[in-house]
């Protein structure tokens, strides 16, 4: 567990450093959704629940980076014996957005270590996916909400699990940093 914890900070270091210009910030979001394990993981557990954490920095150019954290636990599927599989991962991901306002579909691909656990026997694996979502607009104040799936497969020995969440929730601009006006520098900024 230190050394995913480790991995997870690594991860998330890039996102969390990047200081946004005046333009720019990080877009939070948090989300909620249906774990539908593939493969020989959907022969042996039936559908779960994911939850996910994350930040996305957008570039001008419509590629964002994000980092997120997400939680899913799945149990036994019919005819096999009692357990449940829990998964607790970190990703950095790019992510392109298409058009400029109004609904924004986007594509997504990403790294990172996923720690799988069946009952109470677990190991941190590579992990991999590929994605894409729709972020449309909620009310005013630049929130929205967004919805996407992701094609994720972990990498183990022996083998790979691989499942697809659906995952829908809110996001935020500058969730925890407001715009600076023009002409004011960090310094001067009037802080809560």
């Amino acid at each position: 567990m230190k050394r995913f914890a480790l991995v997870l900070l690594g991860v998330m270091a890039p996102v969390v450093a990047a200081r946004p210009a005046p333009a720019q910030s990080i877009r939070w979001g948090v989300g909620a959704g249906l774990l539908m394990p593939m493969s020989d993981y959907g022969d042996t557990d039936k559908m779960g629940f994911l939850g996910a954490v994350g930040g996305t920095y957008n570039l001008p150019t419509g590629l964002g980076i994000r980092a997120d954290i997400s939680y899913g636990t799945t149990s036994e599927a019919d005819g096999v014996p009692a357990h449940t599989t829990k998964l607790l991962g970190g990703m950095a991901s790019l992510v392109y957005q298409f058009g400029a306002a109004g609904p924004k579909p986007y594509v997504t691909g990403g790294l990172g270590f996923t720690n799988a656990k069946v009952d109470d026997v677990g190991s941190t694996e590579f992990t991999y996916a590929l994605g894409l979502g729709v972020s449309l607009p909620l009310g005013t104040g630049g929130n929205r909400l967004f919805a996407e799936t992701r094609y994720t497969t972990i990498s183990a020995d022996g083998g790979s699990v691989k499942y697809l969440p659906i995952v829908v929730g809110p996001s935020r601009k500058g969730f925890l940093t407001r715009p600076l006006p023009r002409g004011t520098s960090v310094t001067e900024r009037d802080w809560p």
